[in-house]
């Protein structure tokens, strides 16, 4: 396969245009460039940021032993740069989902905030060669810290964080979430016939 490039060819109208010995009169050309989504330009500005982390901590430390104690040290750093108030259980606030007055309780990272980011930083280290069974962003103690932290800031702000439920589109009522796929055929059915 033979590479040609617009130094070497002037009339070229396409500079990544390929042409392969054994098909001469076929061409390919790469694909325009597309930008990245706000999803992934966030997934890799989060994954910079938590390498810069590892770089900077003492004793530097490398991915390959970075262990899930390390991400929960990582969580708790940037808790200081946090934009939520997080009511303590002694705070006169405490639950009220919006107090009537300042309080010095702590600004904090908002749980679904440190949920995503986890999300985004365990597909990031799987896509830069780490193995899945040792992502360190997937680990018990991981997941055990983001529910405490929900549970903890629901109670702290009065705040319910239950998944919604499946309305009916029909009826617009709310469907049990543990009804199995059968059933629903048979409700379907049944409020078509009324």
């Amino acid at each position: 396969m033979e590479m040609i490039s617009p130094e070497s060819n002037p009339n070229m109208m396409y500079p990544s245009t390929i042409v392969t010995n054994n098909n001469i009169g076929s061409t390919a050309t790469a694909p325009p460039p597309t930008t990245p989504s706000r999803y992934e330009n966030q997934k890799r500005r989060d994954w910079n940021t938590f390498c810069q982390y590892l770089r900077n901590h003492r004793p530097p430390l490398s991915l390959s032993t970075c262990s899930g104690a390390h991400v929960l040290e990582f969580l708790r750093y940037l808790d200081q740069f946090g934009k939520t108030k997080v009511h303590n259980q002694t705070c006169p606030f405490f639950g009220l989902s919006n107090p009537p007055g300042p309080c010095p309780c702590p600004l904090r990272q908002a749980w679904g905030s440190l949920d995503a980011l986890i999300g985004r930083l365990r597909a990031a280290y799987e896509e830069h060669g780490g193995v899945p069974e040792r992502n360190p962003f997937g680990a018990r103690a991981v997941r055990v810290f983001l529910r405490e932290v929900k549970e903890f800031q629901a109670r702290s702000r009065g705040v319910s964080y239950e998944k919604k439920r499946k309305r009916d589109k029909q009826n617009g009522v709310a469907l049990p979430s543990a009804q199995p796929p059968a059933t629903l055929a048979v409700a379907d059915a049944t409020a078509e016939s009324k």
